[in-house]
């Protein structure tokens, strides 16, 4: 199998291009880029090596690498137990552009986290959203159980 990397590409482009519409962020792909980057990191710190594993089975290559970029398994998990600290996770992955992206408000940052699980939701099963949800503490789980039907 030959690896086609300027398919990876395009579809790549073409996933954030929509996703950032999906965020109402018009054509700021950066920005798109950096809050999916910033969920999906937030999302492995908290699950378990292997559902991240079962989870980014599921995905295109361009978003595989997309979560496993600067991943280090043998990190420790954060605690996060509620929303707010979920929240936090994903602006400290989001680092300095956060203060930016997310608008000192924790209302455009959980809009901004439901609409990455829903756009997911093109690419990961509902079982395997299903898994995710069940391992999560329960401020957590409507984070994901909302999202599972598309």
């Amino acid at each position: 199998m030959a690896l086609n990397f300027n398919q990876y590409a395009t579809e790549g482009n073409t996933f954030l291009k929509d996703y950032t519409v999906q965020l109402g962020l018009g054509n700021d792909r950066d920005k798109g880029g950096r809050i999916l980057t910033a969920t999906l990191h937030a999302l492995r710190d908290i699950i378990p090596i292997e559902e991240s594993l079962q989870f980014i089975a599921q995905l295109p290559m361009f978003l595989k690498a997309v979560y496993v970029n600067g991943w280090n398994v043998k990190q420790k998990k954060p605690k996060v137990k509620r929303m707010a600290e979920f929240l936090d996770l994903v602006r400290t992955h989001d680092g300095p552009s956060a203060v930016n992206d997310f608008e000192y408000s924790d209302e455009v940052a959980q809009q901004y986290v439901d609409t990455t699980f829903t756009y997911l939701r093109k690419y990961v099963s509902t079982g395997e959203m299903e898994d995710i949800r069940d391992g999560l503490p329960k401020d957590l789980k409507a984070m994901i159980s909302s999202y599972i039907i598309f």
